[in-house]
C-alpha cells in the first residue's frame, strides 16, 4: 500500500503545509497581499525524498492563482531556487521575445521545506510525439535548451563523462543480479561504454540541465511568442542543473525520444523525423557541438534505460530490446 504524504516521516516538515489554516498566512505573505486558499493537491509524492504540493489561492486583486510548491526531505531547495531567479531574470520570463521561459519562481519557506513557483497550464511535448507537429516545434525545444547553455550562470556543482560510467557501473549490476543470463552481456556493454567514451574529445563546459527529456519542456497556453508562432516553451525541473558538456543534453533528449519510440511501437526509429530536427537545431545554434558525442551520449543514456526499464514494471518487457539495441550501437 502507498504510504500518504501525510504518513512520511521523511517529509514531516510537508505535514503542516497541508493544513490550510497554517500555511495560508505564509502564502499570503510571500505573495505579499491577503489570499483566500480554495486548495490543497498533492500532485506528486516520492516516499522519504520529495513532493510537489499544488495550492490554489484567490488574491485580493481579484485575480486566481495556482502556487506549486517543491518539496524534500534535505529542506527546501535554495540553490535551484535562486537559480530560477537568476533565469528569469535574464531574459527567461514570461514575457520573453523567444518564446522561451521558466516557471516565474515566488519564494520560498524553509520552515516548511518548500520553494514555490507559478503554475503554467498547458501540456508536455511528450504529449505531442504522437500528434503531427512540424519540425519547428523540436528546433524550439533545441532553442530552449541551447538558450539555457549560453545563460552564463556558475553552477555549483559538475558532472562528468566519469560520472557518467560510474552511475553505469551501480545500476547495471542489479540488473544482471536478477537476470543472471544477461550478465556476460551487461559485463560486455559496461566494457564497451568505457571504451566508448574514450573517444570523445574534451569538450568546453556550460550549465546544462543534466535531465532534459520531453517531460521536462512545457508548452504553455495561451499567447504566442512575439517573435514567431510558436507556442511559448517553459523548461521545467532543474535541480540537477550543473557543469558539463551540452551534448550530454542533447544526447539524453534524443535517447528518450529512441526509447518512447520502442515501448510505443516496438521499434526505436519511431520519433526520428523529431530526433533529426532537433539535434540539427541544437547544432545550427551551437556549431560547437560535437555530433558524436552527441550519438555517445545517446548510447550512454539508452545503456542507462535497460537499468531503469528494470526498475518499472510498466517496462521490464522492453529491458530486452534495449539491450539488443545498445549491442548494436555499440558493436558498429
Amino acid at each position: 500500500m502507498a504510504i500518504s504524504l501525510m504518513q512520511d516521516s521523511a517529509l514531516a516538515a510537508l505535514a503542516p503545509a497541508l493544513e490550510g489554516a497554517t500555511i495560508a498566512p505564509h502564502l499570503a505573505n510571500m505573495v505579499g497581499q491577503p489570499l483566500t486558499l480554495q486548495d490543497i493537491r498533492v500532485l506528486r509524492h516520492k516516499p522519504g525524498r520529495r513532493a510537489l504540493i499544488a495550492y490554489d489561492v484567490s488574491l485580493a486583486d481579484g485575480k486566481t492563482l495556482t502556487l506549486l510548491g517543491k518539496g524534500r526531505s534535505r529542506g527546501a531547495d535554495h540553490r535551484t531556487y535562486q537559480l530560477q531567479q537568476q533565469l528569469w531574470h535574464q531574459s527567461f520570463d514570461d514575457g520573453s521575445a523567444d518564446g522561451l521561459s521558466v516557471p516565474q519562481p515566488l519564494g520560498i519557506l524553509p520552515d516548511f521545506h518548500l520553494w514555490f513557483q507559478a503554475w503554467v497550464p498547458g501540456k508536455i511535448t511528450t504529449d505531442c510525439l504522437g500528434q503531427s507537429h512540424s519540425a519547428g516545434l523540436w528546433e524550439q525545444v533545441a532553442a530552449a535548451i541551447t538558450k539555457l547553455h549560453q545563460a552564463k550562470i556558475a553552477p555549483a556543482k559538475s558532472h562528468t563523462l566519469e560520472d557518467e560510467l560510474r552511475i553505469l557501473h551501480e545500476r547495471l549490476p542489479a540488473v544482471a543480479t536478477d537476470y543472471p543470463h544477461w550478465r556476460d552481456r551487461l559485463t560486455g556493454l559496461l566494457e564497451r561504454c568505457t571504451a566508448l567514451a574514450a573517444t570523445l574529445a574534451p569538450a568546453a563546459p556550460t550549465g546544462i540541465h543534466r535531465d532534459f527529456y520531453p517531460d521536462q519542456v512545457l508548452i504553455a497556453d495561451g499567447p504566442k511568442s512575439q517573435r514567431s508562432d510558436h507556442d511559448r516553451l517553459y523548461l521545467l525541473d532543474l535541480d540537477l542543473y550543473c557543469e558539463g558538456d551540452p551534448a550530454l543534453d542533447i544526447g539524453n533528449f534524443v535517447a528518450h525520444l529512441t526509447e518512447h519510440s520502442l515501448r510505443t511501437f516496438g521499434h526505436p526509429n519511431g520519433h526520428s523525423a523529431q530526433e533529426a530536427a532537433f539535434v540539427e537545431g541544437a547544432c545550427r545554434l551551437n556549431p560547437a557541438l560535437d555530433r558524436e558525442s552527441i550519438a555517445a551520449y545517446k548510447t550512454l543514456t539508452l545503456v542507462r534505460h535497460i537499468a531503469i526499464s528494470h526498475q518499472m514494471p510498466s517496462r521490464q518487457a522492453i529491458t530486452p530490446h534495449l539491450i539488443d539495441l545498445c549491442e548494436q550501437r555499440l558493436c558498429r
